[in-house]
């Protein structure tokens, strides 16, 4: 049945003032995206082209090689150049599972064909069809919510309609990031809990968020097969620094002369303790 509309507007909306970068409009089912209006500004893109090999594929990763030659003076190697093309669409189109169901408690079916993106301006609209929800969900009585039994099955539903979106855009980017498998999908772990983890922190509920990220990801979840990996180390003052080890690796580190990221799995505990405590200074 067609979902009634607004029923994550709400949550989108406290993820943009959260994070400006990022605005999702929820459009009502049977009217289009704005990819499918001809009177739409130029520049939206629906999800459903980065699921399938063709020009807009080339120009994201084209676009991306460029700004990654602007900010740090080199060209990326190919692979490279499409694993951060890949990881500036997974982060922001995780949010849109991962988001609401932290801060409603509710679950969007989007599969590509739901999502339209705007990449100059960080916009993006969805469609839901279908959304899970808890028994005691005013929204349960909706048309198009399916209810689920209790707060694990919607951990599952995250993690299930995060695969369904992903599983295409994957087909396409992996050839050109030379991966596959357990990489592919370990780098889509990585962006949903280091999306929601980030915008946690923006909300003053970071911790909130590693525990609900720790209880949705805790590992060998197929074809999620990694886990949130949060974990401390002890400071120069003995303060606890949070950190995590991700699944993969970004490759940014072939751009940056080995200086690798806080969470890499290349970097090792010493190093992650003095970046961390830069940060903080900073």
């Amino acid at each position: 049945m067609p979902l009634a509309t607004s029923v994550f507007q709400d949550a989108y909306d406290r993820l943009t003032e959260a994070y400006s970068g990022l605005i999702v409009t929820e459009v009502a089912p049977g009217e289009p995206l704005p990819c499918e209006r001809s009177d739409a500004e130029p520049g939206w893109t629906s999800a459903a082209r980065f699921a399938e090999e063709g020009p807009e594929i080339a120009e994201l990763v084209a676009r991306d090689e460029a700004m990654v030659e602007g900010y740090y003076g080199r060209r990326p190697r190919p692979d490279v150049g499409a694993t951060l093309a890949l990881h500036r669409y997974a982060w922001p189109v995780c949010l849109l599972f991962t988001a609401p169901a932290f801060l409603a408690r509710r679950v969007p079916r989007l599969t590509v064909d739901d999502v339209a993106v705007h990449h100059p301006s960080g916009r993006i609209a969805v469609r839901p069809r279908a959304f899970a929800c808890l028994p005691d969900d005013p929204a349960a009585a909706l048309p198009g919510a399916r209810v689920v039994p209790d707060e694990d099955a919607l951990r599952a539903e995250v993690r299930a309609a995060a695969a369904e979106h992903m599983g295409p855009v994957l087909g396409v980017f992996g050839p050109r990031m030379r991966r596959r498998g357990r990489s592919l999908w370990g780098m889509v772990t990585d962006e949903l809990v280091e999306g929601l983890w980030y915008i946690g922190n923006l909300l003053g509920e970071e911790r909130r968020a590693m525990e609900e990220l720790g209880r949705m990801l805790p590992g060998a979840t197929l074809p999620l097969p990694g886990a949130a990996g949060f974990r401390e180390l002890p400071g120069p003052a003995g303060e606890a620094l949070t950190t995590r080890d991700r699944v993969t690796c970004c490759l940014v580190y072939t751009l940056t002369d080995n200086n690798t990221c806080v969470t890499c799995p290349r970097t090792c505990d010493t190093d992650r303790v003095a970046k961390l405590t830069a940060a903080q200074a900073a």
